[in-house]
């Protein structure tokens, strides 16, 4: 190496070191790497993510100046551009609903880290792309009231394998798009769904491994993804190893036939690895088999104790009535009372696969007993949809770019750009 490019790397690093010591957007993080480690492993050509870039610098400002932020998960590219016309913010890209249906093998699996590890970069990669599309057409044909490009944030799931492996997917998860990425600590190869009992955890160490791997991947590609780390330890009932102190007061010292350990999981429990992982991530979560707001209260008590205004997020879905888990009475303030609490990032994780599964089967069963004119009365709804709320998908052609693609094509001919003569619409 000469002389000059080892002047370089040294003042590349500092300026980085500088940052994380300065930016207030650092405020809080340890990173147990140095900024000489993150220079050296970047290579000399530095390669711009934009839109991982852009949308977690937007989640982060919308996390700090919107009481707190909505999002529902979504299933496809199109799911999330209606999303957006309806005026959500941010888009979540769920491992659960990969595993149903949106996974890489075109298979249908449960929760249960079946599908291949790419999946969820590629559903990412088709949400960003549904909204460039979107973005693009509105711009072509000159308007600009919506901000398409919703932050994505994505599940990683528990990185589907070691540390290197957590490295790997979160690269993977940038260069799709994704703004915000969480990390779980259940064991990839007994992993059961979140809202599931009877789960199998890791020590907390490798949490808190994985949550570096995933911020040294995020600084060697120069962005700020918004890094959250989920424990399942809630709901968890066996744990693989003892070594750990931090798990010692939860594990009772018998095993299993396969050699883990009882666990003895619970609030206090998830508690305790929220207060771990604190430190190396920029929201915690607690998985759940329901939302619980005293449940809520105490761990935003604990964390806040400890680390002040650490941001916390919530999934607000639940495979028990929420009429009921919540009451209907509640529903109206329980938003703002998590908010309160400084629960930032409040979704629900299955929205896309109860949407699109509850509203087929009604248009099918209609359509059974009463022909087209259920198809036409869903016309109907969504034309109405369409001219007092924003609803895009009325107008079909228009939605996938039809017009935006003769556009393209009369610019290449040398034509004057117009609206195909036969469109529908």
């Amino acid at each position: 190496m000469t002389d000059d490019n080892s002047s370089s790397l040294e003042a590349n690093w500092k300026s980085l070191e500088a940052s994380w010591k300065n930016d207030p957007r650092w405020e809080g993080i340890l990173r147990p790497y140095s900024a000489a480690d993150v220079e050296r492993l970047r290579g000399t050509l530095r390669i711009e993510y934009t839109l991982a870039k852009t949308g977690a610098e937007r989640l982060w400002n919308l996390l700090h100046s919107e009481p707190f932020v909505k999002a529902l998960g979504a299933m496809t590219g199109n799911q999330a551009v209606e999303q957006v016309s309806a005026g959500l913010q941010s888009v979540y890209a769920s491992g659960w609903q990969v595993a149903a249906d949106a996974n890489n093998s075109g298979q249908m699996y449960p929760d249960q880290g079946l599908y291949p590890a790419d999946s969820v970069p590629k559903l990412v990669r088709a949400i960003n792309n549904a909204l460039q599309r979107a973005d693009q057409i509105d711009h072509a044909e000159g308007k600009s009231g919506t901000n398409w490009y919703a932050p994505v944030v994505a599940d990683a799931e528990s990185g589907f394998g070691g540390t290197v492996n957590a490295f790997e997917l979160m690269k993977a998860m940038i260069e799709a798009g994704a703004a915000g990425v969480h990390f779980e600590d259940q064991i990839s190869s007994v992993k059961k769904f979140g809202a599931m009992g009877g789960k199998a955890v890791g020590p907390t160490g490798e949490l808190i491994k994985k949550l570096v791997a995933a911020r040294l991947a995020s600084d060697i590609l120069g962005v700020p993804t918004v890094l959250i780390a989920r424990t399942d330890s809630h709901g968890a009932k066996l744990i693989r190893s003892d070594f750990d102190e931090r798990d010692k007061p939860f594990i009772s010292g018998e095993r299993t036939a396969d050699g883990d350990f009882l666990f003895r999981g619970g609030i206090d429990a998830a508690i305790a690895r929220c207060l771990a992982a604190a430190p190396y991530a920029d929201m915690v979560w607690v998985e759940t088999m329901k939302p619980d707001l005293e449940e809520a209260r105490r761990l935003a008590d604990a964390v806040h104790a400890k680390f002040p205004g650490k941001m916390l997020a919530i999934d607000c879905a639940s495979p028990l009535s929420l009429k009921k888990t919540i009451g209907e009475a509640n529903m109206d303030r329980f938003h703002s009372e998590l908010a309160a609490l400084g629960f930032k990032y409040q979704f629900v994780t299955l929205a896309g696969f109860h949407a699109l599964n509850m509203s087929m089967f009604d248009l099918s069963r209609e359509f059974l007993n009463s022909g087209v004119k259920a198809y036409a009365e869903l016309q109907e709804r969504g034309t109405k949809a369409s001219k007092e709320h924003g609803y895009r998908a009325a107008k079909q052609a228009r939605f996938v770019g039809t017009g935006y693609f003769d556009d393209v094509a009369q610019v290449i001919s040398g034509a004057k750009s117009a609206a195909p003569k036969d469109s529908a619409e």
